[in-house]
């Protein structure tokens, strides 16, 4: 049988980040915490919780935490129900809904679906944040329950919409582009060229050369972790960027920016995949993302 006591201590202590928050949550000792995330440890043979400030959970940890995440949205379900089966003199727990996504979907239009659902849910919401091409790692290793992610293959246990293409543009600020790109873009021109990269991971650079110059090419970069970085810094002539449309188009509008090549945006599909067995629970969650989707996303 599940210690359901004690596995709530360890999602406590990874949604809180401390053993004495995790306390003040569930209304009970930090020392009570301690012994109940220890016994469950030894119970199991493995660490669940790295200890530091703050504390997080291990590979193991977290797929215990998204098991707690569903059995939360069971019980609220049930209460919801059946709210005789509640005990007045225990603090009401809020489920946490770990989520994946991009910088770019949530600085353009991830948060107006998690804002709609927010404010009719009592779900509370943690977001995640990386490379559209990775998100759906986080989802393999059990450390959310849904993404958006640019994988088309459905993931193992999980259901998968597809929800648009974010499309993006090749831009720079007019200076640049006369300092860098006077003879047109080239090969060589690019080779010469600063760009701004968002981390390791951000391939929307190179995958523009390919698809505009039909090669792989090196060029210099600055690194910029930040889709509202990256834009301002576009501005200023400090490089240039893929930057999706939904911020780029007011200023290519107004000449502040302009495409190293007209016409020649990169388009990048988008799906949302879910865990299976949360699926249903999650479908005013997903009728919210899908709204959105179709509102701001290609078609």
């Amino acid at each position: 049988m599940l210690d359901y006591s004690a596995l709530r201590a360890v999602s406590a202590v990874v949604q809180t980040g401390s053993f004495e928050k995790a306390a003040a949550m569930l209304n009970v000792t930090p020392s009570a915490v301690s012994q109940r995330v220890k016994q469950l440890e030894e119970r199991l043979g493995t660490v669940l919780i790295a200890r530091g400030n703050p504390c997080t959970a291990t590979e193991k940890g977290a797929w215990l935490c998204r098991h707690m995440e569903t059995v939360g949205m069971l019980e609220s379900e049930l209460f919801e129900h059946l709210p005789a089966l509640t005990d007045p003199g225990e603090p009401k727990q809020r489920v946490t809904l770990h989520v994946a996504t991009s910088a770019d979907s949530l600085g353009t239009w991830f948060v107006a679906a998690i804002s709609r659902f927010a404010k009719g849910s009592d779900y509370l919401l943690n977001i995640a944040l990386d490379d559209e091409d990775h998100t759906a790692e986080w989802l393999r290793r059990g450390r959310v329950i849904a993404a958006v992610t640019s994988l088309e293959k459905p993931i193992q246990g999980c259901r998968r919409l597809s929800l648009g293409a974010l499309r993006y543009h090749a831009t720079a600020s007019p200076d640049f582009v006369a300092r860098h790109f006077a003879d047109g873009v080239t090969p060589e021109s690019i080779a010469n060229a600063p760009a701004l990269t968002f981390n390791q991971k951000d391939r929307l650079q190179s995958r523009w050369i390919r698809q505009a110059l039909g090669k792989d090419l090196a060029y210099p970069t600055h690194w910029l972790p930040s889709t509202q970085s990256f834009l301002d810094a576009s501005l200023s002539g400090m490089g240039w960027c893929m930057n999706p449309t939904q911020l780029a188009r007011q200023h290519l509008d107004a000449g502040r920016l302009v495409e190293l090549i007209p016409d020649t945006p990169l388009d990048v599909p988008l799906y949302w995949q879910m865990n299976r067995l949360a699926a249903d629970r999650l479908a005013d969650f997903t009728r919210e993302v899908t709204t959105v989707a179709r509102e701001q996303l290609l078609r």
